[in-house]
């Protein structure tokens, strides 16, 4: 019995010596992981606006008088000059009323001449011939008026720019009255890019702008750029020149005007584009967007106690241009080591074995 005893008991010891072993095996490794200790830089963040574009000018051509389109003297997109013919209009008629006015005011001249003698010898009395020089005076209006309708019959460009579309065709009748104008000329030298900013996007752009005074700051904003239709960068830099006095009352934006040259004509009224806004930021902090999570409508960062276990922490951010990086308004603080290795797989409160990793390495890779 005691020998039965005795292997029961020894049996039952490398039992527990063998769960003991178990329970140690279960715990998980401590990890290796790639922290960066956070750090400040510089940066330029890039707002971006939709933009409509307008030349300096963007004139209707209306006809003055009534008639129909004789001559069409240019094509659509046709850079013209300022004086430079564009339409005439059939004249027939009032060259036919032209000639007969120009007979009335002769006619009317020799009844002037004819009584003036007459009058200084007193043989006729004043009367007469003060009505024969305002029967002449009225002849010369008449002829007058007819050789304006004439002159506006051929209409010419007010200034320099380009042709838009000719919607009306030889043989159209219109007047002063009609709708739709013969043509619009655009002075496209300077594209006007028209945007607007809400009400915290003005404070923001203002408040990080040189200057005392509003004019001042919008006369020591940076040059802005013009991104085209079809995503290329327009080659010329712009100028923020207004911003409207007051906040539209539905919208809450304010109407922001930059002006960009436009010597080559590639850019043209009606067009569209996004302007950008560089902001310059000294000693910021800036972080890889890839090492932080999403989380409902929170961004998270994963730092590293004192105890070395990882801790998630709510931040604030702004997406600097390209996509690859964060400037962190809030939640991180310089010497905060940060999590940029296993985010989204280590779960807060996990114990890591820290692997420091240079904080420029990370922000400017390419300079490693």
């Amino acid at each position: 019995m005691k020998k039965k005893y005795f292997i029961g008991a020894l049996l039952l010891s490398i039992s527990l010596l063998s769960c003991k072993k178990d329970t140690t095996q279960a715990a998980p490794p401590v990890m290796p992981y790639k922290v960066v200790e956070v750090g400040k830089s510089n940066t330029t963040l890039l707002a971006e606006y939709p933009a409509s574009l307008e030349g300096i000018t963007d004139i209707d051509i209306r006809a003055k008088v009534d008639g129909y389109i004789e001559k069409i003297y240019v094509q659509e997109g046709q850079e013209v000059k300022k004086g430079q013919l564009l339409f005439k209009l059939e004249t027939q008629t009032a060259t036919q009323e032209a000639g007969a006015a120009k007979a009335k005011v002769a006619a009317a001249q020799v009844e002037v001449s004819r009584l003036k003698p007459l009058v200084d010898r007193n043989i006729i009395s004043d009367v007469q011939l003060e009505t024969a020089k305002a029967n002449l005076a009225s002849a010369k209006s008449t002829y007058q008026s007819i050789l304006a309708r004439i002159n506006y019959a051929s209409i010419k460009s007010p200034v320099n720019g380009i042709v838009g579309t000719l919607p009306l065709r030889l043989g159209s009748y219109v007047s002063s009255q009609t709708v739709e104008p013969l043509t619009r000329i655009s002075d496209v030298s300077t594209i006007y890019a028209y945007f607007s900013v809400n009400e915290k996007q003005q404070l923001d752009i203002m408040m990080h702008a040189e200057g005392k005074t509003f004019q001042e700051k919008i006369n020591k904003m940076p040059s802005v750029n013009l991104i085209l239709s079809n995503g290329m960068e327009y080659e010329q830099k712009g100028k923020i020149e207004t911003f409207s006095g007051q906040a539209n009352s539905q919208t809450g934006s304010f109407n922001v005007r930059a002006s960009f040259p436009n010597t080559n004509k590639l850019l043209r009224s009606g067009g569209s584009g996004t302007i950008q806004i560089p902001t310059q930021l000294q000693d910021v902090i800036i972080i890889p967007q890839n090492t932080t999570l999403e989380m409902q409508d929170k961004r998270i960062a994963l730092i590293v106690d004192k105890d070395n276990k990882v801790k998630a922490v709510p931040i604030e951010v702004r997406p600097i241009p390209g996509g690859k990086f964060f400037v962190v308004d809030k939640g991180l603080n310089t010497n905060d080591k940060m999590l940029i290795e296993g985010v989204g797989i280590v779960t807060e409160g996990t114990p890591i074995k820290p692997e420091l990793v240079n904080y420029n390495s990370i922000i400017n890779p390419e300079k490693k």
